[in-house]
This record gives structure tokens, sequence and C-alpha cells, in this order.
């Protein structure tokens, strides 16, 4: 008999063990989860409460409290993080004066400004997030992949920005900006939100994998030799063939010109 409630005991111990196991791991859950969401709450709080006031003091004389817009600057609802970090990252945002067009230059805002003026602006309306790294990251592409990427910004890209990326210009007193040094990340941005002339390159038209290559082309013209001679913008036969008319041209017209002369005053 005593072996019998022992194995009764046994059995019962088990459901209740397992009944318990299971209320301490919900009361510590509840316990945990509730203060990690909270915590997570606060901070986006902060960062946005901090971009709004960066943006306020910084931005809002042209595109409006809340980022409305006004007669000097467009709405920036919908524009999205990707947006903010291109313009302010290479120091376009905010313009010193209104101009055709915003150039580049040194930013005066920190990473952890932009980032916080980003989340503000991405709290207004849902629009193109900040890339992560690995999408973007061009490193280990092979040479079949930087030709693809060659073939893909010449057809896309060279019209405006030069075979090589060297920029050009554009109607309007606008141009197409060299992107010898632009980096990686504000190249792949650029790509998504279509900043100023730029027409916005969707995912269903240039994917990421895409983007990579395009990228990784321009990686290897910026780290090809100059073996010396005159670049003559990249282009190659167009130019070459234009100096050769110029130089060649110009050099017969002369030398028509002084042999005419010459003949001239031996009359």
């Amino acid at each position: 008999m005593r072996f019998l409630s022992t194995r009764r005991r046994s059995r019962a111990a088990k459901p209740i063990m397992l009944l318990l196991a299971l209320m301490l791991v919900g009361s510590v859950y509840a316990v945990v989860s509730p203060a990690t969401s909270s915590q997570a709450d606060t901070n986006a709080s902060s960062q946005v409460a901090a971009g709004k006031a960066i943006f306020e003091q910084n931005c809002s004389s042209c595109h409006g409290l809340g980022g409305a817009g006004t007669t000097q600057g467009p709405s920036l609802a919908g524009v999205g993080a990707a947006s903010v970090d291109f313009q302010m990252g290479t120091g376009r945002m905010p313009m010193a004066r209104p101009e055709a067009q915003a150039p580049s230059k040194p930013t005066k805002f920190t990473d952890e400004e932009i980032a916080q003026v980003a989340a503000y602006v991405a709290s207004l309306a849902p629009g193109p997030q900040v890339p992560s790294s690995s999408t973007y990251n061009a490193s280990g592409l092979t040479a079949e992949q930087l030709a693809r990427g060659g073939e893909l910004f010449k057809t896309n890209c060279s019209a405006c920005h030069n075979i090589e990326g060297r920029g050009g210009a554009l109607p309007g007193g606008s141009y197409a900006p060299s992107l010898s040094k632009t980096s990686d990340k504000h190249i792949y941005e650029a790509m998504r939100i279509g900043p100023q002339q730029m027409p916005v390159f969707s995912k269903g038209v240039v994917t990421d994998e895409d983007a990579r290559e395009i990228i990784g082309y321009l990686n290897t013209v910026r780290t090809q030799p100059n073996d010396g001679g005159l670049a003559l913008g990249g282009i190659g036969p167009v130019t070459e063939g234009l100096w050769g008319w110029i130089v060649g041209i110009g050099g017969l017209i002369l030398v028509a010109h002084w042999l005419a002369r010459k003949g001239a005053r031996a009359r």
C-alpha cells in the first residue's frame, strides 16, 4: 500500500511542478517584458522630442512647424528618415540661401543629431527608412557583378552623372553632382528618395542587389590608377575625337592660312 501511495504522489507531483514552472516563467515575463518595452518607448520618444527641438530651431523657417511646408520649402510628411539622413548628412540642408540646387557641403550636425531629426520627421508619416550597412555594402562582389553594376549605372545614371560618376550640367541652373566623394550609404539613399532633380528608383526598378552592384562599380572607378594623360571626363572616344578634330582641323586651318599669306607675299 505504501508503494502505491508513493507512485500516486509522484504522478501528481509532475503536473503540479510543471504548473508551478509555467507560473514562474509567466511571472518573470510579466515583470521584465513591460519594463523593456516601456524603456524602448521612452528612448524613442526622447529621440523624437530632441529631433523636434533641432528641427524647430534650424528647419521650420522653410519647412514650417510640424514639417507642413511653406512657400520656401516643401512638406516633409512622408519623406522618411532616409531623406533627412541624406540631406543633412551631405550638408545640403539646411540651405544657407535659396538656390537652384542645394550644394553638398560639410555638415554642422553630429550623427546623433541627424538621427534625432530623422526620427522626428519619420514620426510625421511613414517613409523610406535609413538603410542598414548590409543593404549597401558592396564588398565581396564578383567581377561579373561589378561589370553588371557598370552596365546598370550606364543605363540609368550616366546620362546625368557621366560614365564615371563625375557629374554634369542640367537645365535651369541645376547639375548632377559628382559621386567621387559620396558615401555608399548616401548613394543608396539618393536612389530611393530621388533628391532634387533625380528620379526615384524604387526597389521594383532597381533592387537592393542592383544598388549594391552599382555602388561596387563606382567604388572600382574611384580606385582605378591614373596612368597619366588627360582623363577627358572619362567619356572615352567622344572627347578624344572632339579634341582630335579641334587640334587636327584647327592645325590644318592655321597651316592653310600661313601658306596663303606666304603665297600672297611672294607675288
